[in-house]
């Protein structure tokens, strides 16, 4: 049986209403959202600033319907919604939120009870709202997807950025070898550069490098966080019948190969897109995440920046300008 609260009819929310710069972002009231049978309304907390965010506001997304609250992550306490639920603290992220469906930078959302999730104790709600979009797409490219197996060696190309620090974590929990790649080496405080078992600096002799490390063979696994222009490199480190991940296409949407020699070193090339997930078909990865963090072998992004949602525009411009580490709005 569902628990009725008294929630304000209006809310401070982030909303734009045409796409482009950070500037069209208006910070104002707006109707709360309501609850019903199948739903409940979460007070956020805190909610992280993605480039895909940003990205969504300028418009890169098809299926995004005007005017829209943006924002997929979340960490919050249900206020209303089903007895067992009101005052637990929960997280999320979604690829409907944001889009489809208004979305986190705002002081309540509602979600469908099915995505409903427990938030970590060890984790505050600044970190746990800075976890949602990097560690799925991280774990759908390599659990799920990839299959990725105890012993394996992974190469992680842009290993110094969220989702690569991510993979890093997930690959070391499984027992994995971890070569990290970037055009610099990660920041000494982050999780990726205390577990990576080697650096190789991202040029024209990273192939080279890389297969010296293996011994020639090259490696099991590519997660490629960067993608175009580093999608020749990935696809000349995977051993044969190797796996190589794609997820982003950085300053280069159409890339070239030769075929020959994919087909010929019998590379599986997987692309994932966590945007696919609604916040309801991710809550189940959210909670086997929170596993890992419970048991202290996944440990949250490094949070660089935050702001009141109040200037909430200038968390998004600090992602546009490329903040190295996760950027969180307090609602």
């Amino acid at each position: 049986m569902a628990h009725v609260l008294r929630v304000a009819r209006v809310m401070k929310a982030l909303q734009f209403k045409r796409f482009g710069e950070p500037d069209v972002l208006e910070y104002g009231e707006l109707p709360s959202p309501t609850c019903d049978a199948g739903s409940a309304i979460v007070r956020v907390v805190s909610a992280s600033v993605n480039p895909s965010d940003v990205k969504n506001v300028a418009g890169h997304f098809q299926q995004t319907v005007l005017p829209r609250i943006p924002g997929r992550d979340f960490s919050g306490r249900v206020v209303d919604g089903p007895a067992g639920w009101i005052g637990a603290e929960v997280w999320g992220t979604g690829g409907d939120i944001g889009f489809t469906l208004d979305g986190t930078h705002a002081e309540l959302l509602a979600v469908p009870i099915a995505a409903l999730a427990h938030k970590p104790s060890t984790l505050s709600h600044d970190q746990a709202s800075a976890v949602g979009v990097t560690f799925v797409v991280a774990w759908l490219g390599t659990v799920d997807y990839a299959r990725l197996a105890d012993g394996e060696t992974v190469a992680v190309l842009g290993v110094g950025g969220g989702v690569g620090g991510a993979v890093t974590q997930i690959a070391k929990s499984r027992g994995c070898r971890v070569i990290g790649i970037d055009v610099r080496p990660p920041a000494k405080d982050s999780p990726a550069a205390r577990l990576i078992d080697s650096f190789v600096l991202f040029d024209g002799s990273t192939s080279e490098r890389v297969r010296t490390l293996t011994g020639g063979a090259g490696v099991d696994l590519v997660f490629d966080s960067v993608g175009g222009v580093a999608f020749e490199t990935a696809l000349s480190l995977a051993r044969r019948r190797g796996r190589v991940v794609e997820i982003s296409a950085t300053r280069k949407r159409r890339v070239e190969l030769d075929l020959i020699d994919f087909y010929h070193n019998e590379t599986q090339l997987i692309g994932v897109d966590s945007a696919k997930l609604g916040v309801a078909e991710a809550a189940p990865l959210m909670r086997r995440l929170n596993e890992g963090f419970e048991s202290g072998a996944f440990t949250a992004p490094a949070i660089v920046q935050t702001f009141d949602l109040q200037h909430a525009r200038q968390a998004y411009e600090a992602v546009a300008a490329g903040a190295r580490g996760r950027v969180v709005i307090h609602t």
